[in-house]
């Protein structure tokens, strides 16, 4: 029989070992050395200054249908971060003061929204963090067209698994599959602390960038007669 929703169990969340190797790493820091797992750009904050790091909860619901959403709030817990696939659609807003609200009282952590938001002025005063496609008047509505919650589903062109780590913040999101979100936690750790110390040394006037990467050589090699 073919069911119009299918609501897997919630997936096993983070340890607190990944979640605070993450706390302090920026998504641009892992941008430095990894190519994959970077939802599109257009996936923006609606929130200055948030970062945020948790467990992925999926959902993927159709344009202008919002019923599995209003009940997967009703399911998420602490730490969760819910990540909703709207199947393409970029006009229908399934995102507002009234989903915020619900999700923050739930404990959870944030949401992402490949499609856009609404209520801008809500999403702001209530201080949770958001991420979405931007802001749109026209919005879901409760037509009981099915969906899909705890499957795989696309973020921004990221495949993203439930109990995936997510990793948002004001340059973007990212998706790291757990086994891999220690090692490039400490892999961004480590680049972290370097490139603080360069940093400082170039506002003290140290050494010229160029020098320091190389880049100089590299021009002044290609410039030569």
């Amino acid at each position: 029989m073919d069911h119009k929703y299918v609501v897997n169990p919630m997936p096993k969340q983070i340890n607190d070992e990944v979640r605070e190797l993450l706390s302090t790493v920026e998504t641009a820091t892992i941008g430095h050395f990894r190519f994959w797992g970077f939802c599109d750009r257009e996936i923006r904050p609606m929130l200055r200054g948030k970062h945020v790091v948790g467990t992925a909860v999926t959902l993927g619901i159709p344009g202008p249908d919002s019923t599995l959403l209003h009940h997967a709030a009703g399911l998420l817990r602490p730490g969760d971060i819910l990540l909703v696939d709207r199947l393409g659609d970029n006009t229908y807003a399934c995102w507002g003061g009234g989903v915020t609200a619900a999700v923050k009282a739930s404990g959870a952590t944030a949401g992402i929204v490949d499609g856009p938001t609404t209520d801008l002025a809500e999403l702001e005063e209530s201080d949770f963090p958001i991420w979405s496609r931007g802001i749109a008047s026209i919005t879901t509505r409760m037509y009981d067209l099915g969906g899909r919650m705890n499957v795989p589903v696309s973020i921004g062109g990221v495949v993203v698994h439930p109990g995936d780590v997510i990793l948002a913040d004001e340059s973007g999101v990212l998706v790291l599959p757990l086994a891999e979100a220690e090692q490039e936690a400490r892999r961004a750790l480590d680049l972290q602390a370097k490139l603080h110390v360069h940093e400082a040394a170039l506002r003290r006037g140290e050494f010229k960038l160029g020098a320091h990467t190389g880049a100089s050589d590299l021009v002044k090699q290609s410039l030569a007669p």
